[in-house]
């Protein structure tokens, strides 16, 4: 038989999500590659720091044991092979059990997401973040500049996500942008014990239950429901989770407060939102990456 990784979760990841290639890519950006790749070749024996999605990743990574290897991570950048070395040559060197990659110079490497049947897709690079939702893979756009996760809860990767266009589907964003906040208060109420449809995560989030389910010594997860929804429209929301079967550990319907704080409470390893301003309000306390889909990224963002 040969090698799959089904049953697996797995999470694609590009270089500069992973590590922090930000002084590099200026290089990178003013169009010489061939610049690029001699300062890679140049700082190959020296490691690049963390990135954003550094913790995320080694704390998933984290659920393998001897018994079970639950978890996959594979790095899909557009660094070319050579450059490659460098990113591989980080992760061993802080240990990451990271042995699949793909270097496509350029060329957008979201092709590969299906053949690996990919949970999840975080790059630093909008259109193939775009390329990725498209496909139907929950893929989120790394923001380099975000804060680090805390280092407070080693054994627990904590993950953070926003409801409507992100775990749930936009149907009740529409609602709102349309009509307006009490059209679509009034909308949830109206339709509270009728499940939303999935968004572009749920299948991560299900793949997080999973995962906890399984159960390891060593590593352990905790999610979190971070929205701008308020009573009454938050009971379609947890009874939606209800209907997939699904739990999370904690909800936070903050009614358009500011998201930045409470997260810097919560201390998540990563944070998703379909929302650039809730993203930038993260990413001043925790990793956060956006996830451009729904509505909210069709047209200029609202207040909800």
């Amino acid at each position: 038989m040969g090698v799959s990784l089904d049953g697996k979760l797995v999470v694609a990841i590009s270089s500069r999500a992973l590590f922090d290639f930000e002084e590099e890519n200026q290089i990178f950006e003013q169009g010489d590659d061939r610049a690029y790749m001699k300062l890679q070749l140049e700082r190959l024996g020296t490691p690049a720091k963390p990135g954003v999605a550094f913790s995320l990743v080694r704390k998933l990574l984290s659920f393998n044991d001897a018994q079970a290897q639950r978890v996959e991570v594979v790095i899909l950048s557009r660094n070319d092979p050579v450059s490659g070395l460098r990113v591989m040559k980080s992760a061993s060197h802080y240990e990451l059990p990271i042995i699949r990659c793909s270097f496509t110079r350029g060329e957008p490497p979201w092709r590969y997401l299906k053949p690996l049947h990919a949970n999840l897709f975080l790059s630093a690079h909008l259109p193939d973040v775009r390329a990725a939702l498209d496909a139907q893979v929950p893929a989120a756009q790394v923001y380099p500049h975000s804060a680090h996760a805390s280092p407070a809860h080693p054994h627990e990767v904590r993950i953070a996500f926003d409801g409507d266009a992100v775990l749930f589907s936009d149907e009740a964003e529409r609602v709102f942008q349309t009509q307006g906040l009490n059209a679509f208060q009034q909308h949830e109420k109206d339709k509270a014990n009728q499940p939303l449809s999935a968004g572009p995560f749920k299948p991560l989030l299900a793949a997080l239950h999973a995962l906890q389910n399984a159960g390891t010594a060593k590593m352990r997860s905790r999610t979190a429901l971070v929205t701008a929804r308020s009573a009454p429209a938050h009971e379609r929301a947890i009874r939606t989770l209800m209907n997939w079967n699904i739990q999370v550990d904690e909800a936070m319907f903050l009614g358009g407060l500011e998201k930045g704080e409470f997260l810097r409470e919560f201390e998540p390893d990563f944070f998703f939102d379909d929302q650039t301003g809730h993203i930038e309000s993260a990413a001043r306390h925790v990793p956060a990456g956006h996830v451009a889909s729904g509505v909210r990224n069709d047209f200029t963002e609202g207040q909800l």
